[in-house]
């Protein structure tokens, strides 16, 4: 999409974008809180797989919907292999960590995605990174520290799980851009929720059966995939109406709502530790992408 050179159209499509990602990110919160929620009272491998099924339906619509085909070729290729698997960590670890930690402390460390992103893609894609960018993307990497504190009193061992979810995340994004430009946004969501469905269930014949879940537990799924379908939709739509170097940085804005639904909902409250940590990583990722741009 061709972004409009007049300047009356171009500020009206940030706005019009910076609205939409922190509608996305309060998404993206809501459901991260369902998730937990549930979490609590189903498997992991159970939420899992209900989640991953409720996604293929609503993006398997969208598919058909846009007149596309819910089992393409090239979904079989290494590259969207690889993407399912870095999905698959992604969501396993993230969900658990959801489950035992907190909420905060978990999303604070999902923001360091972009900076594993911009690492990565050195190696990868051969982007040329000045030393000022590896200076900021280090210096995230210390905020992370300060938020887990491996070695300290503060330290948690399961604060790893959101360590490799994270690095899921980054890893399904690398994938995602070397992906073939012929699948759609929906085709991916698809492949996505369907990875998530297959994980699901292996996770559940290694840990145990299922339980029955209550009316509130199903409710809040459908919360969960809703809010989830809801915020991708409006992810899209602002990456799509407004430039980069502006709409991206709203999303840090993900890391705030979730520190307010884990006081409000979870009863929690993060450490000086954990604030100075999480700032550090949103102010490095934001500079980061206004360099990128520069």
């Amino acid at each position: 999409m061709t972004l409009s050179t007049d300047p009356t159209a171009l500020k009206a499509g940030n706005l019009k974008g910076a609205l939409l990602m922190v509608l996305a990110m309060f998404c993206f919160s809501l459901e991260d809180m369902a998730i937990k929620s549930v979490a609590a009272h189903l498997p992991v491998g159970q939420v899992l797989t209900l989640f991953g099924l409720g996604g293929m339906a609503v993006f398997g619509l969208l598919t058909a919907r846009r007149r596309e085909r819910l089992i393409h070729p090239v979904m079989a290729e290494r590259v969207m292999v690889i993407r399912a698997g870095f999905e698959v960590t992604g969501r396993v670890f993230f969900t658990l960590s959801l489950a035992l930690t907190a909420l905060s402390t978990t999303s604070a460390i999902l923001q360091a995605t972009p900076l594993v992103v911009a690492a990565a893609g050195v190696a990868l894609f051969h982007e040329r990174v000045t030393i000022g960018r590896w200076a900021l993307i280090a210096l995230g990497f210390a905020g992370v520290l300060l938020v887990i504190r491996p070695g300290l009193d503060g330290f948690t061992p399961l604060s790893i799980l959101a360590v490799l979810g994270m690095i899921g995340f980054a890893g399904r994004d690398l994938a995602t851009r070397a992906a073939p430009a012929v699948l759609s946004y929906a085709q991916l969501g698809l492949t996505g929720f369907a990875a998530l469905v297959f994980s699901g269930l292996a996770l559940t014949l290694w840990s145990g059966g299922w339980v029955l879940p209550s009316p509130v537990d199903l409710a809040t799924l459908v919360l969960a995939v809703s809010v989830g379908v809801a915020a991708y939709t409006a992810l899209t739509m602002a990456m799509r109406m407004g430039e980069l170097s502006v709409v991206t940085p709203f999303r840090y804005v993900r890391l705030l709502f979730a520190m307010v639904l884990g006081a409000l909902v979870f009863g929690e409250r993060p450490d000086a530790f954990e604030l100075i940590g999480g700032a550090v990583i949103v102010g490095t990722g934001v500079l980061l992408m206004l360099t990128a741009r520069r």
